[in-house]
């Protein structure tokens, strides 16, 4: 049986698929499995994508809204070259700081929030949750901030014990929430999306 590293560094049908498509890498699979399965994009939308390096949910998105809407790209490594569009904002920074916030607040408010992003690795399943936990903590503080009313969100979180208070989270901002693995999940991977459809207004969440 294959190690873990081994099955990583071994493309696989998705990767050799994304190489095909123009894709960087072959997360873009497992947005487009999310999008097919709740309806998340619509042309004209405007979308903010978190965390976004090298860059494979933003050419989605872009190709997607066909020039109708608009993408911020945001995340502290460079998106690839080959990502462009006239439709394109990407700022290269920390999510967490609050100068990169305010270039994101001026540009939204937004439709859809979407966040990939992963912490850096160490092995230790403990550590490693709990890094992505915050990640995940981060996406919906930008979700509940600046989404529009039923607007729409999925943000991919380590599987962990603590994953249902998230959710409990989510439903409170959102109509409905609710976990989804897509078919590109690498089979031996313990990540999975949460999903919030339909954002409610402002006004709903500050009297519940």
């Amino acid at each position: 049986m294959p190690s873990k590293s081994n099955s990583y560094s071994k493309p696989d049908y998705w990767s050799q698929k994304a190489f095909k498509e123009g894709y960087p890498a072959r997360s873009v699979y497992k947005l487009q499995e999310i999008d097919q399965r709740f309806g998340m994009l619509k042309k004209g939308y405007t979308v903010l994508d978190l965390g976004s390096s090298p860059g494979s949910w933003t050419v989605w998105l872009l190709r997607n809204l066909n020039n109708c809407g608009k993408v911020v790209s945001v995340d502290l490594n460079p998106l690839s070259k080959s990502v462009k569009g006239d439709n394109l904002i990407f700022f290269q920074g920390d999510l967490l700081s609050e100068e990169i916030r305010d270039k994101i607040r001026e540009q939204g408010p937004y439709d859809l929030v979407v966040c990939d992003a992963a912490p850096l690795t160490t092995g230790n399943r403990t550590i490693d949750t709990a890094r992505s936990r915050s990640l995940v903590e981060m996406a919906i503080w930008y979700a509940e901030q600046m989404l529009k009313p039923n607007g729409n969100f999925c943000v991919k979180i380590f599987q962990n014990g603590d994953q249902q208070k998230e959710l409990q989270k989510m439903r409170e901002i959102f109509m409905s929430a609710k976990g989804f693995k897509p078919e590109a999940c690498r089979t031996e991977s313990f990540e999975t999306y949460l999903v919030g459809l339909k954002r409610k207004p402002k006004s709903v969440d500050s009297n519940e």
